[in-house]
């Protein structure tokens, strides 16, 4: 399996957007259990924006940023959260026990792990009493920019290139989500929104995916030629799909939302 490799300038030019739903989310979070000097972990931090937010919310926390991706990390140290401890791991083997934390949050990371249902009781068993799990995930996987772009993988021109989806995301329905804390013993508040977001500049729906879905497929397209070749057929089709406007381009995202209070 081709290792994903992030961009994050790439994933930041549209940081406002992408931190949005977080904001949302943690306006769910109830007060935690420790105050003043609160435990808690961003699985699957990214560039740290997630990280930065937490500490907003909690200024004196102790906050640390789990994640995959050294560049990632190095944005985040840098300028994401400097005061905020950070950790090279990946989600799916991580262990939040040992921290004890007060609050798990992830921020729009549980899409890319396979089974990654196991991993809500794993989590709502490591909180203090009374803590907290709250996670994101987006829910547009049947939007067009998801089924363009499996569609393209699959065309003659690119499936023995680009195999049908090395590496899929995908999420669940929210009521698995609130089964699944119900069943970590958590007090479960789950729900959804579609953000009608407006991006601005050609080709917007195109640079937002490049800073997320689209990471695997560029993955595997080293050759510049056959990046390019690729990002110019799908581009067109996300045209046609998302019609730029007076105003800058429509573009809608469905995202999930879940938190749970450990009892």
């Amino acid at each position: 399996m081709t290792t994903t490799v992030w961009d994050p300038a790439q994933y930041l030019r549209f940081a406002d957007e992408r931190t949005r739903p977080l904001r949302d989310l943690l306006a769910r979070v109830p007060d935690l259990p420790t105050r003043g000097d609160e435990r808690i972990l961003d699985i699957g931090c990214g560039p740290g924006n997630s990280t930065a937010v937490l500490r907003e919310r909690w200024p004196g926390a102790r906050i640390t940023g789990v994640d995959n991706s050294a560049p990632m990390l190095a944005t985040a140290r840098a300028e994401g959260e400097p005061s905020a401890d950070y950790l090279l791991a990946d989600a799916r083997d991580y262990d939040p026990a040992p921290a004890r934390p007060d609050l798990i949050v992830s921020n729009a990371t549980l899409q890319w792990i396979d089974g990654h249902l196991d991993l809500v009781p794993r989590w709502a068993g490591a909180l203090r009493p009374g803590g907290v799990v709250a996670f994101q995930v987006p829910g547009n996987f049947e939007a067009p920019s998801h089924t363009l772009l499996a569609e393209l993988r699959r065309s003659p021109r690119w499936r023995d290139l680009l195999g049908e989806d090395a590496v899929r995301a995908g999420v669940h329905p929210p009521e698995r989500y609130l089964d699944a804390l119900a069943g970590a013993d958590c007090l479960p508040d789950v729900w959804e929104t579609t953000y009608s977001t407006l991006l601005p500049g050609p080709d917007p729906v195109l640079e937002w995916v490049k800073g997320s879905a689209l990471r695997p497929v560029l993955g595997l397209l080293a050759d510049p030629a056959e990046r390019a070749a690729f990002l110019a057929e799908y581009g067109r089709l996300l045209r046609e799909a998302y019609p730029a406007g007076p105003y800058g381009t429509v573009f809608p995202f469905r995202r999930i939302f879940a938190v749970g209070i450990r009892r």
